[in-house]
C-alpha cells in the first residue's frame, strides 16, 4: 500500500509545482528581455525626419555637447556641458579644426553672439554670465544656474534652471542694469527672441512654453511637452527642443499658420538649435554626443 511520501498525488503535486516555477522563471525572463529590448530600442532607434526634411551628422564624438553660437565672422562656437569646472567652449573651423577658447567652466549651457564676442552662461552653481571677446572673458552680471541666453543687440536675456525659484532676467548691456522679468520659475531652460520682438521662455519642470508679456499674465503657447529645453525663433517660427533622454523631438511652431510641426523624432537629450539660413539649422544632440544639420528639401523651400 503506497504511503503519503510515495503517493501518486504527491508526485503529481511536485510536478505541478516544478512546472509553476518554470513558468514563473520563463515569464520573468521574458519580462526582463522585453524591458531590455525596449530600452535598446529607445537608445538605438535612429532619428527620423518629417516628410520634406532631412538631416546629417556634421560633428561627432563630442561628449556633453550642448550650446551652439556663431560670431560676426561666422565662426562656430560649441560648448561641452561638464560639471565642476571641467566644461569648456571651443571653436570649430570650416576645415573641422577645433580650438579651445574657454576652459574651466561649470556646465556651460548657453551661448549667444553679442557684439564682437560670445556670451557664455554656466548652469551649475553661482557663476557670472561671461562675455568672451578680444581673447578675454568679462563678467557681465551674477547668476544662479543660468542656462539659456538670447541677445537682441542692446538687451541680453537669460533664464535660470532652478526648481521653483528660477528667474527670467534682462541685462541692459549699455547701462549695465539687470532687471528681473519673472521669478519663481520651475526649471527654466530656454529663452528666445523673435524678429518682431516677442519673447518666449520654457519651464521644463512644467512641460510648457510661454510668451512673456510686459503687463504680466504670460501666455501659454505650448503645453504637455516632453521636457522642453531650448528655444530659437526666426522668420519661420518658434523652434523647440525636448531635453529628454529618449524619444525627444525637434518642434516648429509655425508663425504663419500657427500649426505645430514635428521636424525630428527619436532624439536623445536635444539641446541648442542654431539657424544657419532659411530652412537650414544645426541642433546639438547631447545624448549621442553629436551635432546635426537639419535642412528642408529643395522642393519644400519657399
Amino acid at each position: 500500500m503506497p504511503t503519503l511520501l510515495t503517493s501518486p498525488f504527491l508526485a503529481a503535486w511536485r510536478r505541478q509545482k516544478a512546472a509553476t516555477r518554470l513558468f514563473v522563471a520563463v515569464a520573468a525572463l521574458g519580462t526582463l528581455m522585453g524591458g531590455l529590448g525596449f530600452l535598446a530600442w529607445q537608445r538605438f532607434y535612429p532619428v527620423t525626419a518629417a516628410d520634406g526634411w532631412s538631416y546629417r551628422v556634421v560633428l561627432d564624438g563630442v561628449p556633453y555637447v550642448s550650446a551652439l553660437a556663431r560670431d560676426r565672422q561666422g565662426l562656430l562656437y560649441v560648448s561641452q556641458e561638464l560639471k565642476n569646472q571641467r566644461g569648456s567652449v571651443f571653436t570649430l573651423a570650416a576645415d573641422g579644426a577645433r580650438s579651445l577658447v574657454l576652459p574651466g567652466l561649470s556646465k556651460p549651457d548657453g551661448l549667444a553672439a553679442l557684439g564682437d564676442g560670445i556670451v557664455v552662461a554656466q548652469e551649475e552653481g553661482d557663476h557670472p554670465v561671461l562675455w568672451l571677446h578680444g581673447g578675454k572673458a568679462e563678467a557681465l552680471f551674477p547668476g544662479r544656474n543660468v542656462e539659456g541666453v538670447a541677445v537682441d543687440g542692446r538687451y541680453l536675456y537669460a533664464i535660470e534652471d532652478r526648481a521653483g525659484d528660477g528667474r527670467l532676467l534682462r541685462f541692459d548691456t549699455s547701462a549695465k542694469v539687470l532687471t528681473v522679468l519673472r521669478d519663481d520659475l520651475s526649471e527654466g531652460e530656454g529663452v528666445a527672441l523673435c524678429p518682431d520682438g516677442q519673447l518666449f521662455y520654457t519651464e521644463k519642470g512644467k512641460g510648457w512654453v510661454k510668451r512673456w508679456r510686459s503687463e504680466g499674465g504670460d501666455e501659454l503657447v505650448l503645453g504637455g511637452l516632453n521636457a522642453p529645453g531650448f528655444l530659437m525663433c526666426d522668420d519661420e517660427g518658434l523652434w523647440v527642443t525636448e531635453d529628454a533622454t529618449h524619444r525627444a523631438r525637434l518642434l516648429l511652431l509655425d508663425h504663419h499658420g500657427g500649426s505645430l510641426q514635428v521636424i525630428l523624432r527619436h532624439l536623445r537629450s536635444a539641446q541648442t538649435v542654431l539657424s544657419l539660413a532659411p530652412g537650414r539649422l544645426l541642433i546639438a544632440e547631447q545624448g549621442r554626443g553629436r551635432v546635426l544639420e537639419v535642412e528642408r528639401s529643395p522642393r519644400r523651400r519657399e
